[in-house]
């Protein structure tokens, strides 16, 4: 049984995954889908708009086969970090292939960029440094230098997020020495960050969270983006948490969170970094939302994603010791859910996994779990007082989702 790996956040699962997907069976020719699956928290530092079950559901339902969540300690990272943990994950579970979406479409450019960044590293390194002087974020000094060392024709436009990650994905397959073989697909449409509606059927899942966001849970602004599937578990949990998550929800968290810590302990926390703890507190006194509080930090020099990733550490109190303890490989394969398909792959399979498998948290005592037992917990305060002990509950008695 041949499989072909995706690495999703599915925030939540819309058409344009829908494609991803059939495209990556379609080009592998492979019977078993297998994603891994951020969970609580993104890649962004975003709380995902439903829980990882709900999203777990989503996938399922819609042609993935097996899901396996990406550890927290991945998957609010960086690009380098967040591909390390899950492309580890598939290695672990013997896929054959990983397909990825990118702005590109065309693998051939991946691996001669990564030739050339290998091969001049010294330069782009110093470049980038310069780059980084004059006060621009640090993904913007990657794209300034390697425009400025190369053709463009010939190489990625490293200025496009999808193509950033797919450099690392296959890094990562290089680094573990992998048989993973990597394949890309051009994205379909819309942009990564766009926050409209940019065709009649393909929109981000940023403009579908906003949809959702700025109507009040009308699913008809949304219906012609997202399968049946999609529209109806997000109607369910809107039924029955009355609200999706999202940072203003834990506004009042955080803000707690900062205003009762010194700048000497928020130098602790992961990414908190060259005196930024300092404007931190200053504008947690001073703002009334998220919106407003972010507002107030943004500089040209970090990202809004950058800030949102250290709003979600401090929320969580994920501590740089913490963090920084183990970012090359994954070291357990939590199963979120599965179909009949992915059951009979993990029967065959899974006595050969790298890694051990966790199909029940309150099974597995690992100490490398405490991050998303964190997480866990603080993801339930976006939800109303008499529903969170009942979400972290789950989080510990949940078996894997399976759709026969």
């Amino acid at each position: 049984m041949k499989a072909v790996g995706l690495i999703v956040e599915y925030n939540p699962f819309h058409n344009g995954h829908a494609y991803h997907l059939q495209a990556a069976k379609d080009a592998t020719k492979a019977e078993i889908v297998i994603a891994v699956m951020s969970g609580n928290f993104l890649q962004r530092g975003e709380p995902a708009l439903v829980s990882k079950w709900q999203r777990t559901r989503m996938a399922l339902l819609n042609g993935v086969d097996i899901v396996f969540e990406l550890p927290y300690q991945f998957a609010v990272q960086k690009a380098e970090t967040f591909a390390n943990g899950a492309v580890s994950i598939l290695d672990a579970t013997g896929c054959d292939f990983l397909c990825f979406g990118s702005e590109s479409g065309d693998i051939s450019l991946f691996h001669r960029t990564i030739d050339y960044l290998e091969l001049e590293k010294k330069a782009f390194d110093e470049k980038v440094k310069q780059f980084v002087t004059t006060g621009v974020s640090y993904p913007k000094a990657l794209s300034l230098a390697f425009q400025q060392l190369t053709d463009s024709r010939m190489y990625l436009d490293l200025s496009k997020p999808n193509n950033i990650l797919g450099i690392e994905y296959i890094k990562a397959i290089k680094k573990l020495k992998s048989s993973l073989q990597p394949i890309t697909i051009t994205r379909k449409n819309a942009d990564y960050h766009d926050d409209h509606f940019a065709s009649a059927t393909i929109a981000s899942a940023t403009s579908i969270r906003k949809a959702l966001f700025t109507t009040e849970n009308d699913n008809s602004l949304i219906e012609q983006y997202v399968p049946e599937h999609t529209s109806q578990l997000l109607e369910e949990y809107y039924h029955y948490y009355s609200d999706f998550h999202q940072w203003e929800n834990y506004w009042g968290f955080l803000q707690f969170r900062l205003l009762q810590s010194s700048p000497y302990e928020l130098k602790e926390i992961y990414e908190i970094e060259e005196g930024i703890e300092n404007r931190l507190i200053a504008a947690a006194i001073e703002s009334q939302n998220f919106k407003e509080f972010m507002e107030k930090i943004k500089t040209k020099r970090y990202t809004w994603t950058r800030l949102q990733r250290m709003c979600t550490h401090i929320l969580t109190n994920a501590r740089k010791t913490e963090m920084t303890a183990n970012t090359e490989k994954a070291t357990y394969l939590r199963l979120l859910g599965m179909t009949q398909k992915g059951k009979e792959y993990l029967n065959k399979r899974k006595a050969h996994f790298s890694l051990p498998l966790v199909s029940k948290l309150s099974s597995f005592k690992e100490k490398e779990i405490s991050l998303d037992i964190k997480a866990a917990r603080i993801y339930s305060f976006g939800v109303p007082n008499h529903l969170r002990l009942e979400m972290v509950k789950k989080e510990f008695q949940q078996p894997p989702i399976y759709l026969d």
